[in-house]
């Protein structure tokens, strides 16, 4: 989406950016907190009152595991499904980045890159609340819609392409960040669990 959603090409196929763009974060925060309140209202009904204390430990867990595999060099388990590009021709420019938005708020119906991603997932299973749920779904959808702005503000193709060529030099310092921060939520989680 990096690529194919920015001023120049929705000028180019008549649409308003600023539509398409809230439209797209709409969608990834709509997608991300349906799915977070189900999750959360699943957790519920499977875990009921069950001890916070055991929930915290199996959220460390899943945060120690998903370090693991976002620090090593293997694939994070994924189907390869993109969106459909072909919806930007198709579409209009609120349809077209709500329903993108909405597919990568829910965050595995498309390749999925960090297991970040399935920690978030489990995160609000673990809630046991629908309410909270919802929260940990929206931020997410925050997060995943964020990165549509690095092309806002290019003024030529070659702005777009350097600007997404920056992006994805940057992928190595963002596995880092990822992993430091899977692994302090690890030790936070931890740490309250014990006290």
């Amino acid at each position: 989406m990096l690529a194919s959603i920015h001023p120049l090409g929705e000028r180019a196929r008549g649409q308003r950016y600023s539509v398409t763009v809230a439209a797209y974060a709409l969608g990834s925060v709509v997608g991300a907190t349906a799915l977070g309140t189900a999750l959360g209202a699943l957790g519920q009904v499977v875990l009921g009152n069950g001890s916070g204390a055991a929930r915290l430990m199996i959220g460390a867990l899943a945060a120690v595991t998903a370090a693991v595999l976002d620090g090593s060099r293997r694939p994070i388990p994924s189907w390869h499904r993109q969106v459909n590009e072909d919806w930007l021709a198709r579409y209009r420019g609120w349809v077209y980045g709500f329903g993108f938005g909405a597919q990568l708020g829910l965050g595995v119906i498309t390749i999925v890159t960090t297991a970040s991603v399935y920690l978030m997932w489990i995160a609000a299973a673990l809630a046991g609340s629908p309410l909270v749920g919802a929260l940990i779904g929206a931020a997410f959808g925050l997060a995943r819609a964020a990165p549509i702005l690095i092309g806002e503000r290019a003024s030529s193709a070659g702005a777009i392409a350097a600007r997404v060529r920056r992006w994805h030099d940057w992928n190595g310092r963002f596995k880092v960040v990822t992993v430091l921060v899977e692994s302090a939520t690890a030790l936070v989680v931890v740490a309250v669990a014990v006290s």
